[in-house]
């Protein structure tokens, strides 16, 4: 039986926690998954953003697709879980998302991809299930893998494999978009951030050019400078082509539908604006 590709976007991204997670999703799916390391200042934003992009990337390609897994491993640590967030998982046309159930994460999903439901799961409840009717478990190690801490090592590959596999696994349905993701909405409404910094140091912000109040202005937008706290006047346009050549300008860029980024053509804007993933460009008074 040939198994679908595995992506897994993870901020346990040392070697160890990469090596042993790429060896655990090999035997179970007969290949080597692609790991992506989450390591900035802001793993939520850059999962946000990556994940939404990963989704997209299976678009425009005129013909049948092959399905994959992206596995995502951003878990809220602010200790409201017993044990960590749980897991969750929802299918995107073909392909299979499974996600700690991280509200600023799956935001963007379902703003952009109308998301409205997603699976949560418990991590006890589906191995004793998969251990009393498929799974060849001893109560031991059922019980290991139920209590254990690291969940996206021992439990998150084998809940993808039973889900490829068409296993009966228990879940509760949860709906996207409730007072959770609205909270985070009103937190961080007018306000706009580094979502990624790509290697040339463009600035991926997190929504697109046209949801962005006054881009249309020939002024332009005032982006918050993070190296010395000044607002500098910025324009917009079409492509990075159009930006004269050393200067910065907002663009829409190559992530999301439509999103948003700050450049400076032939330079780097997160050094000339020394700009982090989840540093504020743009502020509702902008």
């Amino acid at each position: 039986m040939t198994h679908p590709p595995v992506i897994s976007l993870t901020d346990c991204a040392d070697p160890n926690a990469v090596a042993r997670q790429s060896a655990r999703i090999a035997a179970l799916f007969g290949a080597t998954p692609s790991v992506l390391p989450l390591t900035g200042p802001d793993p939520e934003g850059v999962a946000a953003l990556t994940l939404l992009d990963l989704l997209r990337a299976t678009d425009l390609v005129g013909g049948p697709t092959h399905p994959v897994v992206v596995l995502v491993n951003i878990a809220p640590r602010d200790g409201s879980w017993p044990n960590g967030a749980p897991f969750c998982y929802f299918r995107h046309k073909q392909h299979l998302v499974i996600s700690t159930l991280n509200p600023r994460v799956l935001a963007p999903l379902s703003t952009y991809l109308d998301l409205t439901e997603i699976q949560v799961t418990d991590v006890r409840e589906v191995v004793e299930t998969a251990a009393a009717q498929w799974a060849e478990l001893s109560p031991a190690e059922a019980e290991e893998i139920g209590r254990t801490q690291f969940r996206s090592l021992w439990y998150v590959p084998l809940l993808a494999r039973w889900l490829v596999d068409g296993r009966p696994v228990p879940a509760r349905p949860h709906v996207v978009g409730g007072p959770d993701q609205r909270a985070v909405g009103a937190e961080t409404a007018g306000v706009v951030r580094v979502a990624v910094v790509d290697n040339f140091g463009n600035c991926k912000l997190d929504r697109p050019v046209a949801a962005i109040p006054g881009h249309r202005v020939a002024a332009g937008l005032s982006v918050h400078s993070a190296r010395d706290g000044r607002r500098i006047q910025v324009r917009c346009y079409d492509r990075l082509p159009d930006v004269p050549y050393g200067e910065p300008g907002i663009t829409t860029g190559s992530s999301g539908l439509g999103f948003a980024e700050l450049v400076v053509r032939g330079g780097s804007a997160a050094e000339l604006f020394g700009l982090r993933e989840g540093d504020r460009v743009l502020h509702p008074t902008s």
